[in-house]
């Protein structure tokens, strides 16, 4: 039956031209490899035990990283091209929300909220999914999607970020679960290991914060993913090597970078603090002036709150 999967893999109907799609990707479209490649990363770390593929967010993660690690910065896609079509190669049957079939039209769909709405998921057959779940098959699976649709010289990158992918969402896990996160364990390079700890502690504290930004409240998240708010450390890793949650705040790019800058920071009681230099040169800091003594947006679970001691660090050495 392996054998048959193989053929199957290796045979999937992409569209294929070279002015459109370039020799790194072997002129082929990449999406559905994306697609299976991740459904592959979870199923090995565990996140995915059962034979239900639901079109999750930790699912989406992986097949923008997929993304950006190979497609040039000007492309951009969503997952909600190649779940649907994944059915039409006989390798999953897609599941409705509800009693009702599936729309005519899914392939047409473009947004994965789009998607949720008539799709809860997709299952593979049984025999497919056992040998996904053997750990021994399920390489030679993702061995098939890398040497028919990526060029061999970034296969290595591509089965490295799958690594990565789950590596990161182990650590991201561990920091969640334990009050002292361990560093990453057997990290492949150096390179490598900088990208777990990173990708594993971004997830940690985009997850806590709900995606909402600790200073201004903001929350803005894409269908395909995408977040408004970056993981920043109160005290940076390169002064401390500190990835609890406590060291960490979700915020929006123009906090992160005023928080870094010192122009922003939080008082002792939780509330916003806000730079009086923000007032001179000729600024026009909007509504940061607003945000004064407004309290700070924390995540539920109190075990969670930033650390009091690294807020201080914060205020002594950065904000002024």
């Amino acid at each position: 039956m392996l054998e048959e999967f193989i053929h199957r893999f290796a045979d999937l109907n992409v569209a294929r031209n070279q002015n459109h799609w370039s020799t790194l990707t072997l002129n082929k479209a990449p999406h559905k490899a994306f697609t299976l490649l991740s459904v592959i990363d979870l199923i090995a770390i565990g996140f995915i035990s059962e034979n239900m593929m639901p079109p999750a967010t930790e699912l989406v993660e992986n097949f923008n990283d997929y993304w950006k690690l190979v497609m040039p910065l000007n492309r951009r896609s969503s997952m909600a091209y190649p779940f649907p079509r994944l059915a039409r190669d006989d390798i999953w049957t897609l599941v409705p929300t509800s009693s009702q079939s599936l729309p005519v039209n899914i392939d047409s769909i473009s947004s994965m909220s789009k998607l949720r709405q008539v799709c809860s998921g997709a299952v593979f057959s049984d025999d497919l999914f056992k040998h996904l779940c053997n750990s021994a098959d399920r390489e030679v699976l993702r061995g098939v999607l890398l040497e028919n649709y990526f060029s061999a010289e970034i296969r290595s990158l591509i089965a490295e970020q799958g690594i990565i992918n789950q590596k990161s969402f182990t650590y991201g896990q561990r920091i969640l679960n334990s009050t002292q996160p361990d560093s990453v364990h057997e990290p492949e390079n150096e390179y490598a290991e900088k990208k777990i700890r990173k990708q594993g502690f971004r997830k940690a504290i985009v997850k806590l914060y709900d995606h909402r930004c600790a200073l201004c409240g903001i929350r803005l998240l894409t269908p395909e993913g995408h977040t408004i708010v970056e993981a920043a450390h109160i005290i940076p890793w390169r002064e401390s090597q500190d990835d609890n949650p406590t060291n960490g705040m979700a915020l929006c790019r123009l906090c992160h970078w005023s928080f870094d800058e010192g122009m922003m920071g939080v008082n002792p009681d939780y509330s916003v603090l806000v730079s009086k230099r923000i007032q001179i040169d000729n600024n026009f800091p909007g509504h940061m002036s607003t945000l004064i003594d407004r309290q700070i947006i924390k995540p539920e679970n109190p075990q969670f709150f930033p650390d009091p001691t690294n807020l201080e660090w914060h205020r002594s050495n950065v904000f002024s």
